[in-house]
C-alpha cells in the first residue's frame, strides 16, 4: 500500500494553493481591510459576513461558528474528503509532484471509492458524452439543439455530450480506462443491473462551481424510450446531492460574486439561452424545486449580507405551476437579505423559447422587467376574489393578511401590508389589524423546545474584551508575522497573558521553539493549531490567524505591544504588592515588609523604564 505523503511536499502544496483561490469557488470574498477578505461563511448560514480569509497566511477562520484552519482543512470540511484526497486534489490542480515514505502503519482508508476516483470517473465519462455528439449517432441530439438556437460552440461551451443507444457503451469505455464496476456504480454511471444509467438521451453535465462534472441531466430524445419521463437525472450519490446543487454555478459564479446578482429559471436550457444572450448570472435547479440549501449556497456567492444587498430574480411561467412555485419561492424569501423579484412573461414564455422568437436582448429586457415577488405573490392572491364586493375584499384580506403574517423577518412586514392595502384599496389601519390578527392565529412556538432552554454561561471571560486586547494584538504578530517580531519575544512570558486562552496560545508557540520557529515557514499557524488539543484554543489560533492588524507591523509597532504587555504585568504586580502591604503590619514583620517595599520600588522603576521606551525620557 502507498505510504504517507511526504511532509515537504505537503508544505509545498500549502505554498503554491492560494487560499483565496480556492475558497473563491465556494464563496464570494471581499476585501476586508488589513490584506484580508471576508464573505458569508459555507459552514453556517448568516446574514452578516464573518468568515475571514488571511491570503499572506493562508488560513481561514468563521467568527461565527468557529471553524478555521488552512486551505487543506478548507477542502476537508466543504467536501468531505479525507487528509490525503485534498493534499492530491490540490497537487493535481497546481502542479505539486507528491511522493510518499513507506508506511509500516497505514492509516485505514474509507471504504468504498474515493471522492477522486468518482470524480476521474465523471470526467471520462463527460469527455466521451461530448465526442459522441459529434457522431452519426449524435444527430438527434445535434437536431435538438439546432432547434432551439444552440450551435456547436454553445454545446462545447456547457460540455453537451450525447449517450449512445447501446446499454454498455460507457461502461465499457470506463472499463478501458481503469475504472472498477464498483466506481462506476457508486458513482451512478451505471445501474445496479450493470447498464450504463443513460441511454440514448442528449447530456448535460452538472458541475460544481470549481468546474468538475458530479453528475448529469439526460433529455429524452426518441419517442420509443423505455423510461417515460422527459428529464431524468442522476441518483444521489456521494459528489452529488440534488438540494445542493445549481445547474450552470460553474459559469455564473464570478459574475454573480460581481453584480450582486443571480438569475433562478427553471431547465437547463433556460440557463445556456440566458448566459448566451448576455445574462450571466443564470443558474436553475436539477429535478428539484428552489429549496433552502439552494439559498444557502446562492448566498455565498451573492455575498448576500446586511451591507451588500443584492438581487436574486425568478423566472416562472404565467400558469398554475408557475404560481405554486412563486409562492414556494415567497416562502423562502426571508433566507435572503437581498430583494428578490420576479420576472414572467406575458406570453408565457421561458428564456429558451423567448430567445428563439424574439432574440437575445428580449431575454435581457424579461430580467430587466422584474418585479418585487412580494407584489407578484400578493397580486396573484388578490386576483382570485372579486374586490367589486364586500365579501370579495374581505376574503382577500384574510388569505393576504395570513401571507403577509407568515414572513419571520418582521422587517418587512410593514411593507408588505402596505402593498396589501394598495392592491385591494383597503384602509391601511385596517389591513395592519388583520395582519396582526392573521399572526396570533398563528400557533406560536413550544416553549419547551430545546431553543428556548437557555444555554450555560461561560466562566471564561470573552476574547474580544478590551482588557486583552494587548494580548490578541501581540499573539496576532506572533503567529502572522513571526519574522517581524523575531527575537524579542525572549522579553515576554507566560505570565504575561492574562487570558487564559491567550497564554495557552502562547505556550503552544513556546513549545514549538517560540516565533522564529515560524520565518519561512507557510504551515506555521497550521501546526500551531494541530498541537493544540483544546477546541477553544485551536479556534483562537485560526481566528489570530486571519484577523487584520491594527496598522502595518514596523519595528515601532511591534515594540509597542510588546513593551506594553510588560508594562501591564509591572502593573498588575504592582497592585498585588500594594494590596499586601496595606494587609502587613510593619512593626510585626519589619524583614518581610520591607523586602516588599523593596520590591515595589524596583517594579516601579521598571514600569517607568517601559514607559520611556514608548514615549522618551521625560
Amino acid at each position: 500500500m502507498a505510504g504517507r505523503i511526504r511532509e515537504e511536499d505537503i508544505a509545498t502544496v500549502r505554498e503554491k494553493a492560494r487560499i483565496d483561490d480556492v475558497i473563491g469557488q465556494y464563496v464570494t470574498l471581499r476585501n476586508a481591510g488589513g490584506g484580508s477578505q471576508k464573505g458569508l461563511c459555507p459552514f453556517h448560514d448568516e446574514k452578516s459576513p464573518s468568515f475571514n480569509v488571511n491570503p499572506a497566511r493562508g488560513f481561514f477562520h468563521c467568527f461565527g461558528c468557529g471553524e478555521g484552519g488552512d486551505v487543506i482543512t478548507f477542502l476537508i470540511k466543504i467536501d468531505g474528503l479525507s487528509f490525503a484526497e485534498a493534499v492530491e486534489r490540490l497537487a493535481d490542480k497546481y502542479g505539486v509532484q507528491l511522493r510518499r515514505e513507506d508506511d509500516t502503519f497505514p492509516t485505514e482508508r474509507p471504504k468504498g471509492p474515493s471522492r477522486r476516483r468518482l470524480l476521474e470517473a465523471h470526467e471520462v465519462a463527460q469527455e466521451y458524452y461530448a465526442e459522441r455528439l459529434g457522431t452519426p449517432d449524435g444527430l438527434a441530439g445535434r437536431q435538438f439543439l439546432a432547434e432551439r438556437g444552440f450551435d456547436q460552440a454553445a454545446a462545447e461551451t456547457f460540455g453537451i455530450g450525447f449517450a449512445p443507444n447501446d446499454g454498455r457503451a460507457l461502461s465499457q469505455h470506463l472499463r478501458g480506462r481503469g475504472f472498477s464496476v464498483e466506481e462506476m456504480t457508486v458513482g451512478g454511471l451505471i445501474g445496479p443491473s450493470g447498464y450504463d444509467r443513460f441511454r440514448g438521451r442528449l447530456l448535460w453535465p452538472i458541475r460544481e462551481s470549481s468546474g468538475e462534472t458530479i453528475g448529469f441531466g439526460a433529455r429524452r430524445l426518441f419517442e420509443d424510450d423505455r423510461i417515460e419521463a422527459k428529464y431524468l437525472n442522476t441518483s444521489e450519490t456521494p459528489i452529488y446531492k440534488k438540494s445542493h446543487v445549481l445547474y450552470g454555478i460553474d459559469l455564473a459564479r464570478r459574475e454573480i460574486g460581481r453584480s450582486s446578482r443571480a438569475v433562478i429559471v427553471e431547465g437547463y436550457t433556460d440557463v445556456m439561452a440566458c448566459h448566451l444572450s448576455g445574462v450571466g448570472t443564470a443558474v436553475a435547479t436539477c429535478g428539484t424545486a428552489f429549496g433552502d440549501d439552494h439559498s444557502r449556497v446562492l448566498r455565498r456567492f451573492l455575498g448576500d449580507d446586511r451591507v451588500t444587498k443584492g438581487e436574486i430574480i425568478f423566472t416562472f411561467d404565467g400558469d398554475a405551476a408557475g404560481q405554486r412555485a412563486a409562492l414556494k419561492a415567497f416562502g423562502g424569501d426571508q433566507n435572503f437579505v437581498s430583494q428578490t423579484y420576479v420576472a414572467v412573461e406575458p406570453d408565457g414564455l421561458d428564456p429558451c423559447d423567448l430567445r428563439i422568437k424574439k432574440g437575445d436582448a428580449a431575454v435581457r429586457e424579461l430580467v430587466a422587467r422584474r418585479v418585487p415577488l412580494y407584489r407578484f405573490v400578493l397580486s396573484n392572491v388578490v386576483r382570485n376574489y372579486d374586490l367589486d364586493r364586500a365579501d370579495g375584499r374581505a376574503d382577500a384580506l384574510r388569505e393576504g393578511a395570513l401571507l403577509v403574517s407568515s414572513i419571520r423577518d418582521k422587517s418587512k412586514v410593514e411593507a408588505f401590508t402596505r402593498a396589501l392595502a394598495g392592491l385591494i384599496g383597503l384602509d391601511i389601519d385596517d389591513v395592519r389589524d388583520e395582519v396582526r390578527r392573521a399572526a396570533n392565529r398563528r400557533p406560536g412556538p413550544d416553549v419547551r423546545t430545546p431553543e428556548a432552554t437557555p444555554a450555560p454561561r461561560s466562566n471564561v471571560p470573552d476574547l474580544h474584551d478590551p482588557r486583552f486586547s494587548t494580548e490578541r494584538e501581540t499573539l496576532k504578530l506572533v503567529i502572522q508575522h513571526p519574522m517581524t517580531i523575531g527575537r524579542l519575544t525572549s522579553e515576554i512570558g507566560a505570565n504575561d497573558f492574562t487570558h487564559p486562552t491567550y497564554r495557552a496560545v502562547w505556550e503552544l508557540v513556546v513549545a514549538a521553539g517560540g516565533p522564529g520557529a515560524g520565518v519561512g515557514d507557510p504551515g506555521w499557524a497550521t501546526k500551531l493549531r494541530d498541537a493544540a488539543e483544546n477546541p477553544a484554543v485551536s479556534s483562537a489560533i485560526s481566528a489570530l490567524g486571519v484577523e487584520p492588524l491594527l496598522m502595518e507591523p514596523d519595528a515601532a509597532y511591534v515594540t509597542q505591544h510588546l513593551v506594553r504587555l510588560q508594562e501591564l504585568t509591572a502593573a498588575r504586580r504592582i497592585g498585588d504588592i500594594k494590596s499586601k502591604l496595606q494587609r502587613t503590619n510593619p512593626v510585626e514583620h519589619p524583614d518581610e515588609f520591607n523586602r516588599m517595599f523593596g520590591e515595589l520600588a524596583a517594579l516601579e522603576a521598571h514600569r517607568r523604564a517601559l514607559r520611556d521606551r514608548l514615549t522618551g525620557p521625560a
